[in-house]
């Protein structure tokens, strides 16, 4: 199914003042019902990472971390159970797996001999059973599972939905019997950056020649064409041939 600019716009619009849960998400649904819960999803992300680099700064001053840090400590010391951190991320409007992070390594600086490192602090964000309080190792952990937009089991879906989008593209290429290389292929060629798909012969889709293939499995607004075309487009424009069809 399209989404029009001014559909797109609506959605958008309507996420400016909806906090990431899943509660929002399926609001959303019920708001837009003709539009797929993949589709609402990626836009939802999309927009609060918008918003999160816009109000990024004001949660990592020193006087924000302090802040965060006691209140989640007086916090836990009336219920140790509740999702104190959950709550307190999602009333000053801040990624719950961030605000992990922050009190997390604001816990091991006070409580470890020194600065805890950032492959440290990951390992224990994607196992927070490593986390030497048990207490604040559950309250991640709701931080993390309750997370729509970051966090590492966001990450691990997003890798695995786009791990399985280059499947289906790769089966569709195969029985269109068109003829391929994919990025192994290409790496082993020497190119060093490469689009997902280059066709050993090209074809044409509504009037245009497509030359390679780059599969995101996201929804492209105005904002990713951009980044990609700068980050990644460019160069496969460069390297690979100036007509391309991205998926």
């Amino acid at each position: 199914m399209i989404l029009t600019k001014a559909q797109y716009d609506e959605i958008a619009q309507c996420l400016v003042s909806v906090p990431p849960t899943r509660q929002s998400l399926r609001k959303l649904k019920q708001r837009f019902p003709s539009q797929s819960q993949a589709t609402l999803l990626s836009i939802f992300s999309q927009e609060y990472q918008k918003h999160i680099k816009r109000t990024h700064a004001k949660h990592h001053t020193s006087e924000a971390i302090e802040s965060y840090y006691q209140r989640y400590l007086n916090g836990v010391v009336k219920n140790g159970a509740a999702p104190v951190l959950l709550d307190l991320a999602n009333e000053v409007d801040y990624a719950p797996s961030l605000m992990a992070r922050l009190i997390l390594e604001r816990f091991l600086q006070e409580h470890e001999e020194t600065p805890p490192s950032k492959s440290v602090i990951n390992s224990m964000l994607r196992d927070p059973s490593q986390i030497p309080d048990g207490v604040l190792a559950n309250q991640v952990y709701q931080c993390i599972v309750n997370d729509c937009c970051y966090g590492p089991l966001v990450d691990c879906i997003k890798h695995a939905i786009g791990h399985e989008h280059e499947v289906l593209l790769r089966d569709m290429l195969l029985e269109k019997n068109l003829s391929f290389l994919d990025e192994d292929q290409l790496r082993a060629k020497g190119y060093d950056k490469t689009p997902d798909f280059i066709l050993q012969v090209p074809v044409a889709v509504e009037g245009h020649i497509i030359h390679w293939i780059e599969s995101k499995a996201s929804f492209g607004d105005e904002c990713s064409h951009h980044a990609y075309l700068h980050d990644q487009f460019w160069s496969y424009w460069n390297r690979c041939h100036p007509l391309a069809q991205r998926s």
